[in-house]
């Protein structure tokens, strides 16, 4: 990856009165960053930046997030044209490779990904070994990890193509593995992929289709899913990427790595959220009862919070929200759902969240997480699904930070520090003297 950071300006530390100059870089976009790698060494001192967020742990050309405008772009195109005119198969290729495909490369692309979709054979007999009522994230976890025992010949991470046969893998297995892991949940018979559809169809047709009927997947909501998997494809340095690189930063295998990142993406304040979203308007129950819950959440001595409303990086409208929007509403029109507590209740939330001063003011808007549980519950599937559907968009974004933190000459093994307030050297006391 070619460098293209550079130096605009430096920054003065006086520490007991002497003076330290640190480099301050810029990007193409954003903020700038102070360089404190050299700090330690010169001074003798650690920052401390509990949960990173003031600190810049790499270089990335991917993705750009301006929270305060509430903007996210890949590879420079606003999420919003790429969810409206794209695939997501073609953003996976932008993601990956930085430019948008012409007709011969996305043909290639597509066409590589269509014929890595089969899972080995001996992975149903891994399957075989979760529990019927084991969380399908845990079997997702598991299987992914478990690809590096299927296809030890392709783990030379020096090796570009190696790299590239591994991510194709990963981006073409993940929709099989996830579909599987439903399948085996529910106790329904495997449905193996068809590689005459698209990706987004594919996967609706091995999550829902049952060999004793036929099955035709409707466009419409191919098309919602396809959205839901571009908009998730990749968020800049969030906790499952970071964990992602970190794993990556020590040279382990591919499969382990994506691994990681689906482990850390399961936690509810992450990929969990849309999950944890459904669960909170389930508790609510009826419509009737939203004005109790919402002044709940204006308590500032009430722990309760509404779950899908603001976001932590968008100080302003989530952008991927207004996306969700309108193809929530185009799948509950085209599904037909009228008489559904939980919808009635996320539909009566979200006109109050928009409209309330208390939300509006604070900018509490209906986030991505709100709109995908809500589309994600009327198209069938259940909230222990969700997070998986997540990793499955996410795996591309994964894969792409991979490699590109592979590419990059000044990618070192990753080794946070700490500050230290434990006990201080003592001696070690026998237990007959304690």
């Amino acid at each position: 990856m070619e460098n293209k950071i550079k130096q605009t300006n430096t920054a003065q530390l006086i520490i007991d009165g002497k003076t330290y100059e640190l480099p301050i870089y810029s990007g193409s976009i954003g903020p700038s960053a102070i360089d404190v790698r050299a700090l330690h060494k010169h001074t003798g001192h650690f920052t401390f930046d509990i949960g990173y967020t003031s600190t810049c742990s790499t270089e990335s050309q991917i993705t750009f997030i301006d929270g305060d405008k509430g903007q996210l772009l890949y590879r420079g195109y606003p999420i919003e044209q790429l969810a409206e005119h794209s695939t997501f198969l073609e953003t996976s290729y932008l993601l990956i490779h930085g430019e948008l495909p012409t007709k011969a490369q996305s043909e290639k692309f597509t066409k590589t990904i269509t014929n890595h979709t089969m899972l080995h054979e001996q992975i149903e007999t891994f399957f075989n070994g979760f529990r019927r009522d084991a969380h399908p994230m845990a079997m997702v976890c598991g299987t992914i990890g478990a690809l590096s025992a299927f296809y030890h010949d392709n783990l030379d991470i020096e090796d570009n193509a190696q790299r590239d046969i591994s991510m194709h893998r990963l981006i073409a297995k993940m929709p099989t593995i996830a579909a599987r892991a439903y399948k085996y949940s529910i106790g329904q018979p495997t449905i193996y992929p068809d590689n005459s559809l698209s990706y987004s169809e594919n996967f609706l047709k091995m999550c829902f289709a049952v060999p004793a009927e036929d099955y035709v997947v409707n466009p419409i909501i191919a098309d919602a899913m396809d959205k839901i998997f571009i908009l998730h494809a990749d968020h800049e340095q969030n906790a499952s990427t970071s964990t992602v690189r970190l794993a990556g930063s020590s040279g382990a295998n591919p499969f382990a790595c994506i691994a990681a990142g689906v482990a850390c993406l399961w936690g509810p304040s992450h990929g969990g959220a849309n999950e944890a979203c459904l669960n909170m308007l389930k508790e609510i129950g009826t419509v009737d009862r939203i004005p109790e819950f919402v002044a709940r959440a204006k308590d500032s001595n009430d722990p309760f919070r509404l779950m899908g409303f603001g976001h932590r990086v968008y100080k302003n409208y989530d952008p991927r929200a207004k996306v969700m929007q309108k193809t929530t509403h185009a799948v509950l029109k085209e599904l037909g759902i009228k008489d559904s507590p939980v919808l009635d209740i996320a539909m009566e939330l979200e006109k109050i969240a928009l409209n309330d001063p208390y939300f509006v003011e604070r900018k509490l808007y209906p986030n991505v997480d709100f709109y995908s549980g809500i589309v994600l519950s009327a198209l069938g599937f259940p909230t222990s699904m969700f997070t998986v559907l997540f990793a499955l968009a996410r795996t591309v974004g994964w894969v792409s930070q991979w490699n590109e933190m592979l590419e990059d000459n000044t990618q070192r093994i990753g080794r946070p520090r700490q500050l230290y307030t434990g006990a201080t050297e003592r001696n070690y006391i026998s237990i007959n003297k304690r």
